[in-house]
């Protein structure tokens, strides 16, 4: 009896150990607000593909980000915030450490250390001047080197005709290779094919996919199913329309995504997780509305409404489904999250500011932070749940958020304030933002350097760990 119990525990113990690791599929969505999802409570707009997917998962209702695509995108991949990386500002973004004993190191190289393989499909961006993708880790790479890309030149819309061509719309980059876009290419579903395709080939895993998104980035142009202008459609009317339009497209690849990882057979194991990169742009935040409120604030702005971004995941099996999660948390937290649940290490000799969301995931209602920090240029903030600190000395009360945050007075003999003041203050003083990285040179909006100084470096601490 005991040779036949520790046979079978054995073959168990093999079992475990054999069993594949999970794939990680991460999805940006580019310039898509908190409030223009209708899992979100959207008004105005329609997403059942990524609804369901929502729902099928744990979605985050207070998820924060850097309020602009580059920085941003720079917190995602590296966990780290603004003033230890550099990438304080977008122009930032182009000279983060990529060689040397200070070096970043991003989310792909991480996952390597576990045997995963990587793509990223879709926007570099701000990125691409301190290397491709393939200079950070990643196996594959298919991306462009504008912002919202989606017809070529000859194709898009010009600017007299409401449209306006952004970057360089007529190439994008396959493996190193320049590759022409053709008429008939419709950006987002060329994107669409080559994530499907690396799928089909990497489907034996573990994989990870960065799939960065074209939508719902401006300049705004038609679809492949938007129907023809109506007659006497006014520029705000258009804008509006396409909006919607680009949205329900976005929706639908989704939805298309996860059908492909149904057929393959993957979709059991594998941790899909959705974001978007910042808040909606000013011009779609007017429309962008929750029970007939709009957000406070827009991508670019301090506001709720710029670092308040969609989040959420879904993993068949090894999460709940249906839940929605309160906490605080922010972008910093993605890098730990993955290199957990692909088993890989930390990077070492450095601050890795986020905290692994794995436990969250999988349904605790404890987080292992108590608040959210937010940097764009030489402006930030620290966020709980109902009280917001920046680093003017500024309180806010936020239990009216996302619509709407309200100064508190210096004096106040609130207990509440008081003793949430001198929360966030530790918070602040344990981060000293004001140590690391500055914008030297910027007007403050963390978009581009002042024009005069523009060949002039973020001036960098005199130890940026």
């Amino acid at each position: 009896m005991r040779a036949v119990l520790s046979l079978l525990l054995t073959l168990v113990c093999w079992g475990a150990s054999a069993a594949p690791k999970p794939n990680i599929v991460y999805i940006l969505a580019d310039d898509l607000g908190f409030a223009e999802l209708g899992c979100n409570g959207s008004d105005r707009y329609k997403t059942p593909h990524i609804d369901a997917l929502a729902n099928s998962g744990v979605r985050f209702t207070r998820f924060y980000t850097v309020p602009l695509c580059g920085p941003s995108r720079a917190l995602i991949l590296t966990g780290r915030y603004g003033f230890r990386s550099g990438a304080v500002t977008q122009d930032a973004c182009k000279t983060i450490i990529r060689m040397g004993e200070k070096a970043e190191v991003m989310i792909p190289t991480v996952l390597k250390q576990a045997g995963y393989a990587s793509a990223m499909i879709g926007k570099w961006g701000q990125l691409t001047p301190s290397g491709d993708p393939s200079d950070w880790g990643f196996d594959h790479e298919l991306y462009y080197k504008g912002s919202g890309m989606y017809w070529n030149s000859k194709v898009a819309k010009p600017m007299s005709e409401g449209g306006e061509v952004r970057g360089d719309p007529d190439t994008y980059v396959l493996d190193g290779k320049n590759i022409k876009v053709k008429d008939e290419e419709y950006i987002p579903d060329l994107l669409h094919k080559d994530a499907t395709a690396w799928l089909e080939a990497h489907k034996a895993g573990p994989f990870f996919l960065y799939y960065s998104l074209s939508h719902v980035h401006g300049e705004i142009l038609p679809t492949p199913d938007s129907a023809p202008a109506p007659k006497g459609e006014s520029n705000a009317q258009r804008a509006q329309r396409l909006l919607a339009d680009n949205i329900t497209y976005m929706d639908k690849l989704v939805g298309k995504l996860v059908a492909e990882l149904e057929r393959l057979k993957l979709r059991e194991n594998t941790l899909i997780v959705f974001m978007g990169d910042n808040g909606s742009t000013k011009s779609a935040a007017v429309d962008a509305t929750i029970g007939g409120r709009r957000l406070e604030g827009e991508k670019g702005s301090m506001k709720e409404g710029g670092g308040l971004v969609p989040f959420f995941a879904a993993w068949p099996g090894v999460m709940p489904s249906g839940k929605v999660n309160a906490n605080v948390a922010d972008a910093s937290d993605l890098l730990p999250t993955f290199a957990e649940i692909a088993g890989a290490p930390l990077p070492t000799g450095r601050v890795i500011d986020g905290r692994s969301l794995v436990s969250q995931f999988k349904g605790d209602t404890k987080s292992p932070r108590t608040w959210a920090f937010c940097q764009l240029s030489n402006n930030y903030y620290v966020r709980e749940a109902g009280w917001k600190l920046d680093q003017s000395g500024t309180l806010y009360d936020m239990k009216d958020a996302p619509f709407q945050e309200v100064a508190v007075a210096a004096d106040t003999k609130d207990e509440a304030a008081v003793a949430a003041r001198t929360r966030l203050s530790a918070a602040l003083t344990g981060l000293n933002p004001a140590a690391g990285y500055k914008d030297e040179v910027g007007d403050g909006s963390g978009r581009s350097g002042n024009k005069e100084e523009k060949k002039k470096k973020t001036k960098k601490p005199k130890e940026a760990k």
